[in-house]
């Protein structure tokens, strides 16, 4: 298997405040892995330091055989390799769809307008927004946001995406459309690695899941194993909470 991301021995701390202790895992290519735990476990945190939003204390991240928290790695290069979509969408509200999925593409892949509208529409049909190209986000709603942030973060053809709670700010009717796309990636073979506390979609889409509790990983395995026979009696406790 070919290890896209291997964290080992990541440690993060804000203050004396531990969030993150000791963090050894690894996302193979082609390999859908879903992070879940309570609030405050430290997946979003986890999320934020492999993409470098947040600098880890200590340990290593290495990605394609690199670790790039040692010597002069670029940042700005290592970070186009990941497409990240937040929780909170992120969107430039001054653009349309359009030019809110073309604009990364021009500036930071130095691609042409019409290479980096081809591509853009290409991902909008993915996500089924290409009709609305030419409509500003304030005119979208929640679910229709989000699937242009996951269009836009497609649009940078990344390695592997990170979805961070994609569908935490969205009112529940909207959540489906957003997991329906993310579905349809997974099916597709892309690489994703997403926090989330949509069980179901753990269940049905993940090949592995990691669970999180307090700054650790207290338990990972297949969907099958987790759900349906978890070891940790702090798994079994979460999974009683969170799937009654």
């Amino acid at each position: 298997m070919e290890k896209v991301i291997d964290i080992q021995h990541l440690k993060k701390s804000f203050g004396t405040n531990e969030i993150l202790k000791d963090i050894d895992f690894s996302v193979n290519k082609g390999e859908v892995v879903c992070i879940i735990g309570s609030s405050g476990s430290g997946k979003s945190t986890l999320l934020r330091c492999i993409n470098l939003l947040e600098k880890p204390s200590g340990g290593k991240i290495i990605y394609r055989g690199q670790n790039i928290l040692e010597g002069r790695h670029d940042i700005y290069a290592y970070r186009t390799k990941l497409g990240m979509v937040f929780q909170q969408f992120n969107l430039f509200n001054n653009h349309d769809v359009l030019s809110n999925c073309v604009v990364g593409q021009i500036k930071v892949l130095k691609r042409s307008r019409k290479e980096a509208e081809e591509v853009a529409m290409k991902y909008l049909d993915v996500v089924g927004m290409s009709q609305y190209i030419q409509a500003k986000p304030k005119q979208l709603s929640g679910g229709q946001k989000q699937r242009v942030a996951i269009a836009r973060a497609l649009s940078m053809e990344p390695d592997v995406m990170l979805f961070d709670e994609p569908t935490s700010a969205l009112d529940p009717e909207m959540v489906g459309e957003v997991l329906t796309v993310m579905k349809k990636l997974a099916e597709s073979g892309l690489t994703m690695l997403v926090v989330t506390h949509e069980m179901q979609f753990a269940r049905e889409v993940a090949d592995r899941v990691v669970f999180m509790d307090q700054g650790v990983i207290a338990e990972e395995g297949t969907p099958e194993e987790i759900f349906n026979n978890p070891k940790q009696e702090r798994t079994k406790e979460f999974l009683k909470r969170v799937t009654r």
